[in-house]
């Protein structure tokens, strides 16, 4: 019976000891250490993994557990506490600020970013432009075929959009529908990659996304998180991405404007390129913890670097001064 009872005695030494270790591993909270959660629009998924990536590679005692979801599904989480932080594409209401003060939460909030809603064909549509009346007509499907909007051979319209409960939906509806209900010709494909391939396939089909979906960083090689963070966090100038030639992104303009423009950095700055939205960031961390900290890295420099990295405006310019020798 004793010799039995050895291998027990030495499992539970065992544990013991492993617990031990565990509790001596264990980081305290702060703002670069242990875990916090994130919930994040999907439509900006790529720029916050890069955020991510670069903060835990600059903090290796840091976890961001992010979750991607829907704007609403995001508020939600916070509203209830189940998150500190959430990245959408609105500021919080006065209301939703008072009931977390009611809560005991203090909420911080900041604009991130402006993104810009880019509209792609197929390579082989003719079609390279449109007014923001048009793309409303066709949305709203009193224009369903490319006959409607110009001279074409082509059939019935399909505009694609990733998400039935998308926040690029909820935009483009209150912006150029105001509140009025979508037509027959609008289809959700239920993920970014699927509205690629809608567009691939489809000649008649027009793809709605972000702007930082269609960089064409995001059809090179991956580059390592070393790789992401050093070209970040050294002084050396950021480069915006150029648009992917994989398809045709089409210049929009306002219906009285005369020139149309595609979505390039320069044109959402200066407001010449007619769709674009705020990106906000809010938090209900305290200072010190690492939800906190987190928030002023991504509005911080190297966060808007990043950003900047992405081909969408940070919200603060960081000055950069470039020799260029003849």
């Amino acid at each position: 019976m004793k010799y039995k009872l050895l291998p027990l005695v030495g499992s539970l030494i065992l544990a013991v000891g492993l617990t031990g270790c565990l509790k001596y591993e264990k980081k305290a909270n702060s703002s670069t250490t242990g875990t916090t959660t994130l919930v994040c629009d999907d439509t900006f998924r790529n720029i916050m993994e890069q955020e991510v990536d670069v903060f835990e590679y600059q903090y290796p005692d840091a976890h961001i557990l992010a979750r991607y979801a829907t704007q609403a599904e995001a508020i939600d989480s916070l509203m209830s506490l189940n998150t500190k932080t959430i990245v959408i594409a609105r500021d919080l209401t006065k209301e939703e600020k008072k009931y977390l003060k009611g809560k005991r939460k203090s909420v911080k909030s900041s604009k991130i970013a402006v993104d810009a809603i880019a509209l792609i064909v197929n390579k082989d549509n003719p079609c390279s432009m449109m007014t923001t009346k048009e793309v409303g007509d066709i949305l709203s499907g009193s224009s369903r075929y490319w006959n409607d909007i110009e001279p074409s051979d082509l059939g019935e319209i399909a505009i694609i959009f990733d998400n039935k409960n998308s926040s690029l939906v909820n935009y483009m509806r209150d912006s150029l529908l105001h509140g009025g209900e979508l037509g027959p010709n609008v289809y959700a494909q239920g993920s970014i990659p699927a509205v690629y391939e809608a567009v691939e396939k489809n000649v008649n089909a027009i793809g709605v996304l972000g702007v930082s979906w269609i960089t064409s960083d995001m059809s090179s090689v991956e580059i390592t998180q070393e790789e992401l963070a050093q070209s970040v966090l050294s002084d050396a100038p950021v480069q915006g991405a150029t648009l992917n030639q994989n398809f045709k992104v089409l210049k929009l303009r306002r219906p009285d404007e005369v020139t149309a423009y595609k979505p390039y950095q320069e044109n959402i700055f200066n407001g010449t390129y007619p769709l674009y939205r705020q990106i906000y960031m809010i938090t209900t961390g305290v200072s010190g913890s690492l939800a906190s900290g987190f928030y002023s890295f991504v509005t911080g420099d190297i966060g808007q670097k990043i950003i900047l990295k992405t081909g969408i405006m940070p919200a603060r310019m960081r000055i950069q001064v470039v020799e260029v020798s003849k």
